[in-house]
């Protein structure tokens, strides 16, 4: 009798247990796995199996990740189960990885997202005040992998290609081009894996708050020009190889977008775009061929140093009233919790405006050098593209 109410007892605390526990699986888990979990505070629980490891933690990708300062020691259990919570995360995404007695693994649990130069796990924590980058009932634009062959580089490449949710409804309609580049360590995917850029354009064009426009992202970290040597590393690091980069866009990427989808083909309907090493793609392309692009985005860039009217970008400002005219925005921005960047951007654009040049500026409410800032820019940037 005893024995049967220890067991009663036992079940009951399990259920009172689970009927406490109100988190909820993760947005960014496999079908059907429980862990990581999210509590409505925002503290994450990791938990995984495995029963012959001596130290397992969960490793933030990065100093400036949301999820905290990390690594966070797991516990485990008799039957080898490790488990952490952590404190609160800022909302939005964040990578993450295992380390298994110092080996890194992802999370058998969680889908696999290209960052930090190699397939990375990843977490989608909520943010129960923002849904412009939810999917909603609204239109749907589609993602398209367009593979090209590049002469610059003489190899296939494959560039992502977002077309609005009229496309093809409409065989006469012709529409403007934003060329939207991912940072350092990512790739093409980033931009719809990581960014949601297709959700928050088809909910911008739903609330008739931009226009609707195709978005053209490609890798900008892979571009070696053909017959060119291997790159070197520098300072330990693994060469980018994306000297030709630029080439590639201009030469190869635009005449193909131009060749195969329905754009309007003129520097008024161009506009180019990116985050953090992309920022300075973006800004070295877009400036440096003022023939093209009309619309310039900087996101999380790391600001025009030594602004100088003359000289700086080989005096595309020296005449700002020209500039101005020419180039209807030139738009940078940054998280207010990337402290350097925000110096640094803002001060180049606060002696733009001295200068007489109209830069936007604009400020991610809370969020550092992650996705959750440049899903933010993206959100405000969009809407100031190809209005009459």
């Amino acid at each position: 009798m005893i024995r049967i109410l220890v067991v009663l007892i036992a079940a009951c605390g399990l259920l009172w247990a689970q009927a406490a526990d109100d988190s909820s699986p993760a947005a960014s888990n496999l079908p059907g796995q429980q862990y990581p979990r999210i509590h409505p505070d925002l503290r994450v629980t990791f938990r995984v199996s495995a029963p012959q490891a001596k130290t397992v933690q969960v490793v933030p990708g990065g100093n400036d990740n949301g999820l905290g300062s990390g690594p966070f020691d797991m516990v485990r259990d008799e039957k080898g189960i490790w488990t952490v919570t952590t404190p609160p995360a800022v909302p939005g995404f964040h990578y993450y990885w295992l380390s298994v007695d110092g080996f890194p693994a992802n999370d058998p649990a969680t889908y696999t997202y290209f960052g930090w130069n190699k397939e990375s796990s990843g977490i989608e924590v909520p943010d129960k005040n923002l849904d412009f980058y939810d999917v909603k009932d609204v239109p749907h634009g589609d993602v398209r992998a367009r593979w090209y062959y590049s002469k610059t580089t003489a190899a296939w490449r494959r560039a992502y290609v977002y077309t609005p949710p009229d496309y093809d409804r409409d065989p006469k309609a012709r529409y403007p081009v934003l060329y939207l580049q991912h940072g350092s360590g990512e790739s093409e995917r980033g931009w719809t894996a990581q960014g949601r850029a297709n959700f928050i354009l088809d909910n911008l064009i739903a609330a008739r708050k931009a226009q609707p426009m195709i978005i053209v992202m490609e890798n900008g970290m892979v571009a070696v020009k053909a017959g060119a040597p291997p790159p070197a590393a520098q300072g330990g690091a693994a060469p980018r190889g994306n000297a030709a980069f630029e080439e590639v866009v201009v030469s190869d990427l635009i005449p193909m977008i131009d060749a195969n989808y329905r754009t309007r083909p003129d520097r008024m309907n161009r506009a180019i775009a990116g985050l953090s090493m992309g920022a300075g793609q973006a800004v070295q392309i877009g400036l440096g061929h003022l023939d093209k692009f009309a619309y310039v985005g900087s996101f999380s860039g790391g600001g025009i140093r030594n602004f100088d009217l003359k000289t700086s970008y080989n005096g595309v400002f020296s005449d700002p009233a020209a500039f101005n005219k020419r180039v209807p925005v030139f738009w940078l921005g940054a998280g207010t919790a990337e402290a350097a960047r925000m110096t640094s951007v803002k001060a180049s654009v606060e002696a733009m405006n001295k200068a007489g040049i109209k830069a936007v500026w604009y400020e991610a409410p809370g969020t550092s050098h992650e996705w959750q800032t440049w899903r933010y820019c993206l959100h405000d940037f969009a809407p100031r593209l190809f209005r009459k």
